[in-house]
C-alpha cells in the first residue's frame, strides 16, 4: 500500500504515478544525441520482507562539468554537460558524483555519494531500508558512511522507512520541507528551504504534489532528483499527476521551474531515470502546462 497519498493525506491502495492504468498524459522524450552506451547493471531480487526489489549494482558516476565533457543543447538554449569514466572492463571508475537507485517496484530511493559519504533522497515504503543498504553496499559504502536523508515529500511511499533508515544511518540529518514536516512520521526531521545547499546539492521548492515538496540537484553533475514534481515513463518524461497533487496548478508551476534549469540525468520518484539530456524532455513538457 502506497501510504497517505490522496491530497487531502487519506489513505489509498494504488500504484502511484505515470504507470497508473487511467494515465494518459503525453510523454515527452529527451533529444536524440547518438547510439546510447548502456552501463551493466545486476539486480537483487526479493530483498526484505518478502518484497520484490532491485537495487542497481553498477552504479553510475557522474563527473563535474569540464571542456571535454559530452554537452547538448536544451530547449531555451542553455546547455548541460556532464562526463562519465569507463574501465576497459565496461565498470564505471568513481570520478565525482556517483549516484545508485534501489528500484522497489513502482516507487524508487536514491543514494549519491562522495567519496566515502552520502546521502540517501527517499526512503520509500516501510521496510525498505534492508533494500537502501544493499544499495549502499554496492557502492562499497554502508549505513555508517550516510550523512544526509532527504525526503522529496510526506507520501508514505517516500518516506515510510524513514524511521528504519535512521535507525541506521545514526550519524545523519533528515531534510524535509517545512510544509511537510508535520506529516512525516519521524520526529527529527530537519526544514530545509529552497536555496538551501547541503553535500553539493541545491535544495529547490517544488509545491504542489504535496505543500513542502522539494527537489535537489547537483548543477555541476548535472543531475536533478525531482521526486514526485516530475514522472518519467518509456524513456520519456510527464508532468505533474493531478491525481495525486494537493494542488495542479502549483504543480505545473513547480515543473516549469524546473524545466528553467540545465541538467543532464533525472531522477524520478516513479519511472525509470533519464540520464542523456533530460532537461531537453522537460522543457518540452514544461511548454505544454
Amino acid at each position: 500500500m502506497c501510504g497517505n497519498h490522496r491530497p487531502d493525506g487519506s489513505t489509498v491502495d494504488h500504484h502511484h504515478g505515470p504507470h497508473h492504468h487511467l494515465d494518459e498524459r503525453p510523454v515527452f522524450m529527451p533529444a536524440v544525441r547518438g547510439p546510447r552506451q548502456w552501463r551493466r547493471r545486476a539486480f537483487l531480487g526479493e530483498l526484505g520482507k518478502g518484497t520484490m526489489a532491485f537495487a542497481v549494482l553498477a552504479p553510475a558516476f557522474i563527473t563535474a562539468c569540464s571542456d571535454d565533457a559530452d554537452t547538448g543543447s536544451s530547449a531555451d538554449g542553455t546547455t548541460t554537460t556532464a562526463t562519465t569514466t569507463t574501465t576497459n572492463e565496461g565498470v564505471s571508475e568513481p570520478a565525482g558524483l556517483r549516484w545508485a537507485r534501489t528500484d522497489l517496484g513502482f516507487v524508487s530511493a536514491y543514494v549519491l555519494a562522495r567519496g566515502t559519504e552520502a546521502a540517501i533522497v527517499d526512503t520509500g515504503v516501510a521496510g525498505s531500508a534492508e533494500d537502501i543498504g544493499a544499495t549502499l553496499a554496492a557502492i562499497g559504502l554502508g549505513y555508517a558512511d550516510v550523512a544526509h536523508v532527504f525526503l522529496t515529500h510526506l507520501h508514505g511511499d517516500h518516506a515510510g522507512s524513514i524511521g528504519e533508515v535512521m535507525a541506521q544511518a545514526t550519524s545523519a540529518t533528515a531534510y524535509a520541507g517545512e510544509a511537510d514536516i508535520g506529516g512525516i512520521d519521524f520526529d527529527a526531521v530537519t526544514a530545509t528551504a529552497d536555496g538551501d545547499e547541503i553535500f553539493g546539492l541545491e535544495v529547490i521548492a517544488t509545491p504542489g504534489h504535496t505543500a513542502g515538496h522539494i527537489s535537489v540537484i547537483d548543477h555541476d553533475a548535472g543531475l536533478l532528483v525531482a521526486g514526485d514534481a516530475i514522472n518519467t515513463l518509456d524513456g520519456g518524461v510527464q508532468g505533474p499527476n493531478p491525481g495525486f497533487s494537493s494542488d495542479i496548478e502549483v504543480a505545473n508551476a513547480s515543473a516549469r521551474r524546473l524545466a528553467q534549469l540545465s541538467f543532464n540525468t533525472l531522477l524520478a520518484g516513479h519511472g525509470d531515470p533519464i540520464e542523456d539530456m533530460a532537461d531537453t524532455a522537460v522543457a518540452a513538457m514544461a511548454a505544454t502546462l
